[in-house]
């Protein structure tokens, strides 16, 4: 089975695009586009930095609920964006668990913190931790945490199968990743603007009743993943596929060197759809 809905990409208005489809069990359903050509993931690495965070916490390296970032701030707070610094600067806006501010800086402190706790670099413990393990062997940490990711399709395949079928962590750790934390926190939704709740896990976004969101009309509100000012997204949806018999669950990687703004707004969730349609 190749999904024909992938070829929409071709429709998008950037210079490369390559997008994939993979299931639960590893089964990747179609790739299109240079599933291989390494771009610049923007925020999606963040995911891929939570995991390794993860992997620290079940290593006894971090407690989840251990003081990190600003005062009164916990890695927790830091990877559901609840710590209360700004954006992109290393400044306190508020009180930890107030609001949700999406935080760059907050990431960068959780990298910070690893380093410490693990006395390894936080790029190497990324690598270490979590792509050669999974064979990610094109992926790379090149600077900050939270936005200096560069990887392929094809890795990211291997990164979201992961996420549906943990190896590398418990299923428990994954399931509490995907739920909500902070329950009701507000905040904006970088490029959608306000939402009331603002929900996010430990390092993924969850999309519940999101709106605007850059998942599709039909997407699962327990879909959650991230999406790149680069013009980048990973989705997981545990329910695609379910009303087709299929074995539920699958997730989904478009990569592009186009800066997220409209284009993407206007093209995403269609795309989004036209998968799930055909799932």
């Amino acid at each position: 089975m190749s999904l024909k809905s992938l070829a929409l990409i071709e429709n998008w208005p950037v210079p490369t695009a390559a997008a994939g489809v993979v299931r639960a069990d590893g089964t990747v359903l179609g790739v299109h586009g240079p599933a291989g050509h390494r771009f610049p993931l923007a925020s999606v690495t963040k995911p891929l930095a939570a995991y390794a965070a993860l992997v620290a916490y079940e290593e006894g390296a971090i407690e989840l609920d251990e003081p990190a970032g600003p005062p009164g701030a916990t890695v927790r707070h830091l990877l559901a964006h609840t710590s209360g610094l700004a954006f992109d600067e290393h400044r306190v806006m508020g009180a930890p668990g107030e609001r949700r501010l999406y935080s760059n800086a907050g990431f960068e402190q959780l990298g910070d913190h690893i380093a410490k706790a693990t006395d390894i670099p936080f790029a190497e413990y990324l690598r270490q931790a979590v792509l050669t393990p999974l064979g990610m062997n094109d992926t790379s940490l090149e600077g900050s945490p939270a936005k200096d990711g560069v990887s392929t399709v094809e890795d990211l395949l291997r990164f979201a199968a992961e996420v549906q079928a943990p190896r590398l962590l418990d299923p428990r750790t994954v399931a509490e990743a995907m739920t909500v934390q902070y329950q009701g926190t507000k905040g904006v939704l970088p490029g959608y603007g306000h939402q009331n709740p603002n929900d996010w896990g430990l390092g993924f976004e969850i999309r519940d009743g999101k709106s605007p969101h850059w998942t599709g009309a039909t997407s699962s509100p327990r879909t959650f993943g991230h999406f790149g000012q680069s013009g980048t997204f990973l989705w997981i949806d545990p329910d695609a596929g379910r009303a087709g018999g299929n074995s539920a669950g699958a997730a989904c990687v478009a990569l592009t060197d186009r800066p997220f703004g409209p284009w993407a707004v206007e093209a995403w969730p269609p795309f989004t759809d036209a998968v799930r349609a055909e799932l």
